[in-house]
C-alpha cells in the first residue's frame, strides 16, 4: 500500500514537473510547522488561561500558597504575566513599574509564541500563486503544441496537456487551504492570549490605590502586540 501511494506521489510529481516539485516542498515544511506550533499552543494553553485565572482567584482569596502550587512553572504569555505581577506586587513594587515590566514581558512572549506563524501566512499566500504559475506556464505550451501541429491536431493530446497545466493550481490551492485555516487558528488563539495578559493583569493591578503622583494608565488600555 505504501509502495503504491509513493508511486503514484513520483508519477505526480514527474508529471507536474518543477512546479508541483515546488509547491510539494512547500506542504512538507507547512506541514512540519503546523506539527510544531499546534502542539506548542495546545501544552502551553495559548489562548485558554485558565490555570492564570486559578491563580488570581487564589490569591484575591487569601491562599498565596496554594496560588504557586497552581501554577509552579508558568507556560503561556498570560500566566508568565500574572506570575511576573504577583511577584512584584509581593515586594512592593510601583504600580507604574510594574506595568513596564510586565508589558515588556509579555511583548518578548507572544513575540516568542507567534514565531512561525508568518512563515505559515506566507505559504498560504505563495502556494496558489506558484501553481498558477505553473498552469500559465503550461498552458503556453499547449497551445505552442496546438500551432505547431497545424490542421493535424489530436483533441486528446490537448486535453492531456491543458489538464497537467491545470493541475500544478489544484496542488497549490490543496496546501493553501488548509494552512489558511490553521493560520487562522493560530492568529485566533494569540489574540486571545493577548486580551487575557491584559485583563488578568489589570484585575490585580486595580486593587493598588493610585495616588496623585503615581496615577499611569490602566494596564487593559496597552496592547500587547506580537509579531506576525
Amino acid at each position: 500500500m505504501l509502495s503504491e501511494i509513493l508511486a503514484q506521489t513520483a508519477s505526480l510529481l514527474q508529471i507536474g514537473g518543477p512546479v508541483v516539485t515546488v509547491i510539494a516542498g512547500l506542504s512538507v515544511i507547512a506541514l512540519a510547522l503546523v506539527l510544531v506550533k499546534v502542539f506548542e499552543f495546545l501544552s502551553c494553553g495559548i489562548g485558554t488561561a485558565k490555570r492564570a485565572g486559578d491563580v488570581i482567584r487564589l490569591w484575591q482569596a487569601g491562599r498565596p500558597g496554594d496560588a504557586r502550587q497552581r501554577m509552579p512553572t508558568p507556560k503561556s504569555a498570560a500566566e508568565k504575566a500574572v506570575a511576573v505581577t504577583l511577584q512584584l506586587l509581593e515586594s512592593r513594587v510601583p504600580r507604574q513599574d510594574i506595568e513596564e515590566r510586565v508589558s515588556v514581558e509579555a511583548t518578548g512572549n507572544l513575540h516568542h509564541f507567534s514565531k512561525g506563524v508568518r512563515a505559515l501566512e506566507a505559504i498560504a499566500q505563495i502556494a496558489p500563486l506558484i501553481g498558477l504559475f505553473g498552469t500559465v506556464l503550461g498552458m503556453i505550451e499547449a497551445f505552442q503544441a496546438l500551432q505547431s501541429a497545424g490542421t493535424n491536431v489530436d483533441p486528446s493530446a490537448l486535453a492531456g496537456g491543458i489538464w497537467v497545466a491545470l493541475m500544478t493550481t489544484a496542488a497549490g490551492l490543496g496546501v493553501a487551504m488548509p494552512v489558511s485555516l490553521v493560520v487562522t487558528w493560530l492568529e485566533g488563539r494569540l489574540e486571545a492570549e493577548r486580551v487575557a495578559v491584559e485583563t488578568l493583569t489589570s484585575t490585580l493591578l486595580m486593587q493598588l490605590p493610585a495616588t496623585t503622583e503615581d496615577a499611569p494608565q490602566p494596564l487593559a488600555g496597552q496592547k500587547f502586540a506580537y509579531a506576525r
